[in-house]
């Protein structure tokens, strides 16, 4: 009688890859990559929601705390303080926005006026030191079709600004919604990426604590920086009598929010306006002020308040910043620092897990 081949008879190894563990747990493993794919590509329209969502959450968790000890209910703290940060950031946003595009327009259309009828020929000709500049000024370029062009292109700026209030309407309300929930429920919210992450407690609450002190660096940062800036600007605009400085300084505030642009897109066509006007001193002064001491204070304050609680660089910090708002938009201004917070974290867990190891291996 032939003896049963014990191959065939022998019992199924856990160790290969055929056997039925490995392919339940690679079907597991491809339906849940799958998975999380499909909520990415669902997700991907709401980052800017969830970004903005996240970002106060972090900025009003310290409010929530102390005021959930008193009322001992959460979804009523967390709707005070949604109330609060819409009164604090809605409304003063939407009404300056108006503001500046109506004075964007208006101001377009003063410039408009005077190239078209050559007033500003006639202010260089009386003035024959810079009377050259103009004179190469109109041969080199259509000031006329310039002037148009940007006039134009500022009028339907402020119509889409008018037509998409709806949208914008829409995802503010998703911000407050989202915001509302994150911040009553955070403490489940991290409880929940504990459990799904490989990473101990300790350095998962170290990930925690980098992006919340990224989101209050990159903002408070940010925005203090913007806000002295601004107030710098809207000063000099006073001293010299140049119109609503209040308005122009709250407007350089808000530009210098942006690394790309700043406050200089302000103050350089003010300093042509007044030198236009033949007022040279008074141009040359603010031209000064606005290279030296407002565009000097950012380089001075922002990494003392930013890059040191960072624990970035101060390239490093401009490059995920400048990064994440041109890959994410408007919501890069808080995802750039984070990601690259986070990847910093990881990176030293990293580092600090090999060199346990090797330690282990050289004691043993």
């Amino acid at each position: 009688m032939n003896e049963p081949n014990t191959k065939e008879n022998a019992a199924p190894n856990a160790n290969d890859w055929g056997s039925r563990i490995h392919v339940r747990t690679l079907l597991l493993m491809a339906g849940t990559v799958a998975g999380i794919y499909t909520c990415y590509q669902l997700a991907a329209p709401f980052i800017p929601v969830f970004t903005w969502a996240l970002a106060l959450t972090v900025l009003f968790a310290p409010i929530y705390r102390r005021f959930e000890k008193k009322i001992k209910h959460p979804s009523l703290t967390a709707a005070m303080c949604v109330l609060a940060a819409a009164l604090i950031v809605v409304v003063p946003v939407t009404f300056v926005a108006q503001r500046i595009l109506g004075e964007a327009v208006s101001g377009a259309e003063t410039i408009k006026a005077m190239i078209e009828s050559g007033g500003w020929r006639r202010v260089l000709d009386a003035h024959p030191r810079i009377a050259p500049v103009g004179l190469w000024i109109d041969q080199q370029f259509d000031l006329p079709g310039i002037i148009n062009n940007v006039a134009s292109w500022l009028t339907s700026a402020a119509a889409s600004f008018v037509q998409g209030s709806a949208l914008k309407l829409i995802g503010v309300v998703l911000t407050f919604y989202m915001f509302f929930f994150f911040l009553r429920d955070r403490s489940t919210i991290l409880d929940t990426f504990r459990s799904l992450s490989t990473l101990s407690k300790a350095d998962m609450n170290l990930i925690f604590e980098g992006v919340s002190d990224t989101v209050h660096a990159t903002v408070f940062g940010t925005f203090t920086v913007a806000l002295v800036q601004g107030t710098l600007g809207g000063l000099m605009f006073w001293w010299l009598g140049l119109p609503s400085p209040l308005l122009w300084g709250v407007i350089m505030a808000l530009l210098a929010v942006v690394p790309v642009l700043g406050a200089f897109i302000i103050w350089i066509p003010a300093a042509l306006f007044l030198l236009l006007a033949g007022s040279e001193g008074k141009a040359l002064l603010l031209t000064l002020w606005g290279a030296i001491v407002v565009g000097g204070i950012d380089n001075l304050l922002y990494p003392m308040l930013v890059g040191s609680r960072l624990k970035m660089h101060t390239i490093l910090a401009f490059v995920s910043i400048v990064g994440g708002l041109i890959v994410f938009g408007s919501s890069g201004l808080i995802l750039g620092p984070v990601m690259f917070t986070v990847t910093r974290i990881l990176l030293e867990i990293w580092s600090s897990q090999n060199k346990a190891e090797q330690a282990e291996d050289k004691a043993g």
